[in-house]
């Protein structure tokens, strides 16, 4: 089953090598790049400073080619799930190949395990090399940008494109089991698969772990720099953001914990015409925040989390397709 699961399927496995093969050698250029840039900006950084003006001139350097590359790789699993997951079973099903199949010693169950473990691995091992590779080559300037968990770095980076791939992937063989037409089979997983990426980053990542609250003191000086907005980290000596997550912020409160956002007292204070002053009226009124955050420690625990997420809905999957193929589907 292995040999003729490899000899139905090697077109498009070496097609895949090749695109990899493309994409990688594009990533290792593009990561020395980065590298190269990034080591730079530090000397320059420690010897003349101007340090945030030479640090946002690096990130906007490489913030079209890292956003784009983020982008396909989300859209890798997608594809992945409408051209290999759906038709893989469906297309054998449209044109009665796999009675040839059953009528033998194989098993459907057989059949279809072996589909699933080979085909499915590829698709992960396609996903996970090209994670792999962005994840270094991206890695000076993710972390001078310190926005890993904003959904496009977040879902292009280590673990979880790869549980992406899986997911799509049974996805797809499971929607072609139930709706038999290849075509059919194909929209609706790359619809369903969309869908999945908006509602995961909006709807379901901020809650797989409690955040951490803290009432923050509108100081002049946080006001100015928005500070209260995650903690600083260090790289090379130099203070840059630690990439917390801000989930929520409530507006401007006052001591009685009010919002002060429509009264007169903020009007008056906004409508200074010197920022200093501005500033200095606002943190006299005794402001203060409240904020909710993930700190960036937890960066691995939600990618953990997520990639363990997406791998039980898809071993749910995998279940309902044994469960389809022992059924009437002849």
């Amino acid at each position: 089953m292995i040999w003729l699961t490899w000899r139905q399927f090697r077109t498009q496995i070496l097609a895949a090598l090749a695109v990899v093969a493309v994409i990688g050698i594009y990533l290792v250029t593009l990561g020395m790049q980065i590298r190269d840039k990034h080591d730079s900006v530090l000397d320059q950084c420690r010897s003349h400073g101007n340090c945030p003006s030479l640090l946002a001139s690096f990130t906007d350097q490489f913030h079209v080619q890292v956003s784009i590359l983020g982008y396909l790789l989300i859209v890798i699993p997608g594809i992945i799930g409408m051209f290999w997951g759906a038709p893989l079973i469906t297309r054998e099903l449209e044109l009665g190949t796999h009675r040839l199949v059953w009528n033998q010693s194989v098993t459907r169950k057989r059949w279809l395990a072996v589909k699933l473990g080979f085909v499915g691995l590829c698709s992960m091992a396609v996903t996970g090399a090209l994670s792999l590779l962005l994840t270094w080559a991206a890695g000076p300037f993710d972390q001078v940008q310190a926005d890993r968990f904003t959904p496009i770095p977040f879902a292009a980076r280590n673990i979880v494109p790869v549980a992406y791939a899986a997911f799509a992937f049974v996805l797809g063989v499971t929607l072609g089991l139930f709706i038999r037409r290849t075509l059919a089979a194909m929209a609706v997983t790359l619809v369903l698969f969309g869908v999945v990426q908006v509602a995961m980053p909006n709807m379901i990542r901020p809650n797989l772990v409690t955040p951490v609250s803290s009432t923050v003191k509108l100081t002049p000086t946080a006001l100015e720099s928005l500070s209260f907005l995650g903690q600083y980290g260090d790289i090379g000596g130099l203070k840059v953001p630690s990439g917390d997550w801000v989930v929520e912020t409530s507006p401007m409160l006052n001591s009685a914990g009010k919002n002060i956002g429509h009264t007169a007292m903020y009007a008056n204070c906004i409508n200074n015409s010197v920022q200093s002053s501005m500033l200095k009226c606002l943190a006299d009124a005794d402001l203060h925040v409240e904020v909710k955050e993930q700190p960036a420690s937890r960066y691995w625990k939600f990618q953990w989390y997520e990639a363990g997420l997406f791998a039980l809905v898809t071993a749910v999957l995998a279940g309902l397709s044994f469960w389809r193929i022992r059924g009437r589907l002849n």
